[in-house]
């Protein structure tokens, strides 16, 4: 259940210090299959990391040989020289795999780095460049839990998977637990197949994937800087699925580490699924459940056990979806409280009593259908974003 649970991949999780818990902090996956293509997506906020600048460039080449990872700093808002401290990362990452092995002789622009952690302030390269040494030599096939748990920052557990193919494999792994409002990714993931692949192909199975999975996860409206998600393509099963089979099984992969996130999101003590439809576009059942998703007052009940379909009600109508105000039904948990944009069922009689919550919305304009996913809004996810930086 880890990244290197496909053919043609090695992974380590060492500590180097950057955290000031002792705890594991740089993450290193190095494909060394026959193949080296590679997909990315990156966050859509006009504000990015050095990581996710520099990554950008260097998925443009099509090959990617390794990926390095740190958590304890964003190395966002850093400037030129946390710039500079992004490429010396990939420089020191290139130059230790090639002395490690003669037969993987790789440059700075074939390392993808990612960071996480708290933005505005640089990282303690003293120790991040002897840590990626540390990772290069504790590289093995059996490391995909250590870099997994290496990436965690506020994430009260590691988040791993494995979907499998027809002779092929997907593994990936993934950190959040905040800021979960993407665009096309959220926070760090780090997905490989051994599957053959063209990176033109990778490119369309991740983007048809986040759409539908990481995209729609949308924990508190808060958009990161180092939003990354890495595909990594070994070619290491010799096996070339078609279009249609990668897709869906990068989705599938991809579904499960965003129900993760959402699951061990910030102090929550829901797991809510929006399901819309009864929609004129997909688009537009897509803008209706973030809509409910980002509302604080739906997300507030929510936590005090208050299937307030009220708010619900309200958080729709600040879309711009096609729907008339009176043909509008909610139903929370199965009871359909609303219907025709009025009070039904007895509210009473609806449960929300365990972490699971669903959300109905028919919107009665069409066929289309999406499913957004958040959490409730606790004392605890105040606290811990409050006291984040200390």
């Amino acid at each position: 259940m880890s990244v290197t649970t496909p053919k043609g991949f090695r992974a380590a999780g060492v500590t180097a210090g950057l955290k000031s818990t002792g705890a594991r902090d740089v993450a290193l996956i190095v494909n060394d299959g026959p193949d080296a293509t590679v997909a990315a997506v990156f966050t859509s906020n006009r504000v990015k990391a050095a990581p996710v600048l520099w990554t950008q460039q260097v998925v443009r080449g099509g090959v990617v040989r390794a990926v390095v990872l740190n958590s304890g700093g964003a190395n966002a808002c850093t400037g030129p020289l946390g710039f500079q401290d992004t490429h010396s990362t990939a420089e020191r990452t290139a130059t230790a795999l090639s002395r490690s092995n003669s037969r993987l002789l790789i440059g700075a622009s074939e390392v993808a780095v990612c960071s996480t952690g708290l933005i505005g302030e640089r990282l303690p390269m003293d120790r991040l460049l002897p840590g990626i040494g540390s990772a290069v030599r504790a590289l093995a096939r059996s490391g995909g839990p250590a870099a997994a748990e290496a990436i965690m920052t506020t994430d009260t557990r590691p988040k791993t998977t494995v979907a499998a193919g027809t002779g092929w494999t997907v593994g990936g792994m993934a950190k959040g637990a905040g800021m979960l409002a993407p665009g096309l990714a959220t926070m760090l993931a780090v997905l490989t197949t051994d599957a053959v692949a063209g990176s033109a192909a990778l490119d369309e199975a991740l983007r048809a994937a986040c759409r539908r999975t990481f995209d729609r996860v949308d924990s508190d409206g808060c958009m990161s800087t180092n939003d990354t998600v890495i595909l990594l393509a070994s070619g290491a099963s010799g096996i070339e699925p078609s279009q249609e089979e990668l897709t869906a099984t990068v989705t599938a992969a991809c579904h499960d580490l965003a129900q993760q996130l959402v699951a061990d999101a910030e102090g929550a003590t829901k797991q809510i699924a929006i399901e819309v439809f009864g929609a004129a576009t997909e688009d537009d059942a897509v803008e209706v459940g973030r809509s409910v998703a980002r509302n604080n007052l739906v997300k507030t009940a929510l936590f005090g056990n208050d299937p307030n379909w009220g708010r619900i009600l309200a958080a729709v109508g600040t879309t711009a979806a096609a729907f008339e105000p009176d043909g509008l039904d909610v139903a929370v948990n199965g009871v359909w409280v609303c219907r025709s944009g009025t009070a039904a069922d007895d509210r009473s009689k609806v449960d929300l009593s365990g972490r699971d919550v669903t959300i109905q919305v028919n919107l009665n304009a069409g066929d289309e259908r999406a499913t957004v996913w958040t959490n409730d809004l606790s004392h605890a996810y105040v606290h811990e974003n409050s006291a984040y930086s200390t």
